[in-house]
């Protein structure tokens, strides 16, 4: 097995204070808008925005939680359980918002499309925005592209991105593994 460093140490934080200063180039004062992660690893990424946005600007943004599990197309296909659901936290209304959706890696796609049929639940968003740390391009299934990236990867599907956080993991890195065989 292989294993690239992408991102780590302070690249790894200057990309985190440019997608937030990007988000305060187009959002001012964030009247309008609220900050989803996507349950469970895009929610560190939404936690680490909302606090980089309040240190630079003062404001505090509307931060939510959204678990997609009973939304995925795959859902029955994995034999999941319920029991294998995380939690959403969204104590405000969408509607009219314009929401900023949250994932460490964009990928096939399908997991933003569940993410957006779950939002539905919690009213009529103005407009959905997407940002991820990670881009895998070349990968997609659905047509769905970020409006923030942190970083693109050129990547197989054999390939694994794994983005580490310092608050699970120890330590913020992004890694690309390779399957040698």
């Amino acid at each position: 097995m292989k294993q690239s460093k992408l991102l780590d140490g302070p690249k790894f934080q200057i990309t985190l204070k440019r997608l937030s200063q990007q988000l305060i180039e187009n959002h001012g004062d964030f009247s309008n808008a609220v900050i989803i992660g996507i349950q469970p690893r895009g929610t560190y990424l939404a936690e680490r925005l909302v606090k980089e946005i309040k240190e630079m600007t003062g404001v505090e943004v509307p931060k939510g939680i959204l678990d997609i599990t009973f939304y995925r197309d795959d859902f029955r296909m994995k034999g999941a359980s319920p029991l294998a659901a995380n939690s959403t936290v969204i104590d405000f209304i969408i509607d009219g918002k314009d929401v900023i959706l949250v994932d460490d890696v964009l990928w096939t796609g399908r997991t933003i499309r569940s993410a957006m049929d779950a939002l539905q639940a919690f009213g009529r968003p103005n407009q959905i925005e997407l940002m991820v740390l990670v881009d895998r391009r070349f990968s997609r299934q659905i047509p769905i592209q970020p409006d923030y990236i942190g970083i693109q990867v050129d990547s197989i599907d054999s390939q694994k991105v794994i983005v580490s956080w310092k608050e699970v993991d120890d330590n913020d890195s992004i890694v690309l593994i390779t399957d040698k065989k």
